[in-house]
């Protein structure tokens, strides 16, 4: 047992709390509580859960949690780091382009240049041939044809009066134009995308906002992380008290949402409500993660 688990294991013990009582406060399964008393941090579903389980324990058995995560910072788990291996592999991914095919994405600029000059070439050459195809067949104006093309201008105008009335009266008589109706908008789509045991990846798309509610039905711990792992809010959401947290994410990529206790949980992307891939009974603490793409 550690120095810290030992301060939190006698704390609720002084206040007369069983191991199974502290479940029902905290929504921590038995399990994590036991591991948190031993320094068992490896048997967490992961080094974020190890912060909130130890501020959750703290705060119900009436410990400040923030004296106790200075004190023993080199015990505690860091979350930040757990994200910093995928992010170093993707940059030597970048890196690791083999220099044939840096050569072919130099050179491929030029042909598509290249490619777009004999295109507009060719574009002028059709039009310039078409142009003179029309001027061809356009008949000459000849000396006997004056005369008929004077007389038809007269019938024209001595109908035009005629015509202009008929037109007057059918204007009135015809109905206005039906508004045109405007496009439709395609509805938002949020679609899982992935499942890993109780990991599970969702997609939001057809949306420019992305603004994410979380709803307490009971008693949870929730935290929300941006795509780099920067923590927007963690905090425990209580029915009646502070039972609903929204967060604009509209400016990020993507979110990362661990839940405490998922059955007391629900989640509202732009009000759409998230259905979980994983039943809550069956998992109750659960990693959502949602990718914006607007």
């Amino acid at each position: 047992m550690t120095e810290l688990g030992n301060i939190l294991k006698e704390a609720r013990e002084a206040r007369g709390l069983s191991l199974d009582e502290l479940q029902s406060i905290t929504k921590i399964q038995k399990r994590y509580l036991i591991g948190i008393e031993d320094g068992n941090y490896s048997m967490m579903p992961g080094k974020f859960y190890v912060r909130a389980f130890i501020k959750q324990y703290a705060e119900a058995v009436g410990l400040d949690p923030d004296p106790l995560f200075e004190q023993y910072k080199n015990e505690i788990p860091n979350t930040y780091n757990e994200e910093l291996p995928e992010q170093l592999s993707r940059v030597q991914s970048r890196r690791s382009i083999s220099p044939d095919t840096s050569k072919i994405l130099d050179v491929l600029p030029k042909i598509l240049i290249g490619i777009f000059i004999i295109g507009a070439i060719a574009l002028i050459w059709y039009l310039i041939v078409q142009n003179a195809g029309d001027e061809a067949k356009e008949p000459s104006t000849t000396e006997k044809g004056k005369p008929a093309l004077e007389e038809s201008e007269k019938i024209s105008d001595e109908g035009s009066g005629n015509d202009e009335a008929d037109q007057a009266g059918d204007v009135e008589d015809e109905p206005a134009d039906e508004e045109t109706a405007p496009e439709e908008t395609p509805a938002q789509e949020l679609t899982m995308v992935t499942n890993s045991g109780s990991n599970t990846t969702y997609e939001v798309k057809n949306t420019n906002k992305f603004v994410v509610k979380i709803v307490s039905l009971g008693q949870t711990w929730v935290g929300v992380s941006n795509g780099t792992g920067k923590t927007v809010f963690q905090e425990t959401l209580v029915k009646g008290k502070n039972e609903n947290k929204s967060v604009d994410l509209s400016n990020e990529t993507q979110a990362i949402i661990n839940v405490g206790y998922a059955p007391d949980t629900e989640i509202y992307v732009n009000d759409q409500k998230l259905e979980y891939a994983v039943s809550p009974q069956e998992d109750m603490t659960q990693k959502i993660i949602i990718n914006f793409v607007k």
